[in-house]
């Protein structure tokens, strides 16, 4: 390790234990860790396969058969993997009472996997581990569903109402979920240090609490591999791995769980 990825890594270790109220951000980057594949990246998730738009998944059966075939197949990865290095550094946060939630663009469920509450992760983009009904709300386990659909060509629909079920994840064109977005608001507004983990920093509205945080006062950290444009906002910015950064980072402080 080069003597400037040390030094970075104990400055995250001095800021992580004198900040009283942490809010930990999360993109793509710390679940490629796991081996799930980006949206955006050459070879992501997208230039391989394009999104279905909410619209179209709404109006067209053929579409929604597209999907559904795309969600039973795992073409496109976003669920089955464990979490990685990084995902349990923040769970150990979470548990010590440092970080009060975790606000991910992520859909694969890994950070409840790791053992963070999930009370304590916001879903800005929704979550493909099951699915609701666009009707009436209902939770469907996609075990569920996937038996009629594999073996009888059967398009889930809700149980309850009949109503369109589509997996609990955020499609091109839909709206962004108010209860999540507020909650991700008031969260950003209340903490001293913001962390961002893995994330490009280009999806808006979602890519503006970063700078919400530090216009609000809280110091901002950015971990990702590559340069953000929000760089020059942050108060730290380390190139670097999440899970080895973390774990380092997180084995170095005083953490008594809560």
């Amino acid at each position: 390790m080069s003597a400037e990825a040390a030094g970075g890594r104990a400055e995250l270790a001095r800021m992580l234990g004198e900040a009283r109220r942490v809010v930990v951000f999360t993109g793509a980057g710390i679940s490629t860790e796991s081996g799930i594949p980006d949206f955006r990246s050459p070879g992501g998730v997208w230039s391989t396969m394009k999104p279905i738009y909410f619209q179209d998944f709404v109006s067209s059966e053929e579409r929604r058969r597209e999907a559904w075939t795309r969600a039973f197949s795992g073409r496109a990865g976003w669920t089955g993997r464990e979490p990685n290095a990084g995902h349990h550094a923040v769970a150990r946060l979470v548990a010590a009472g440092k970080v009060s939630s975790v606000i991910t663009q992520n859909v694969d469920n890994l950070h409840q996997a790791s053992g963070v509450p999930a009370l304590k992760v916001i879903e800005l983009h929704g979550n493909a581990s099951y699915a609701t009904c666009l009707e009436c709300g209902l939770r469907h386990e996609l075990a569920d569903l996937r038996e009629p659909f594999v073996e009888d060509d059967e398009i889930p629909s809700c149980r309850e109402c009949a109503g369109i079920v589509k997996t609990a994840t955020i499609s091109f064109g839909q709206p962004m979920p108010p209860g999540p977005m507020a909650a991700a608001e008031a969260e950003t507004l209340a903490c001293d240090l913001f962390v961002v983990l893995g994330s490009s920093l280009v999806v808006f509205p979602a890519a503006g609490f970063p700078l919400m945080a530090a216009r609000n006062g809280a110091r901002l950290v950015i971990v990702n591999r590559e340069p953000t444009e929000m760089d020059v906002y942050a108060d730290l910015v380390l190139h670097d791995e999440i899970g080895p950064t973390l774990g380092e980072v997180t084995r170095g402080l005083d953490l008594k769980s809560h």
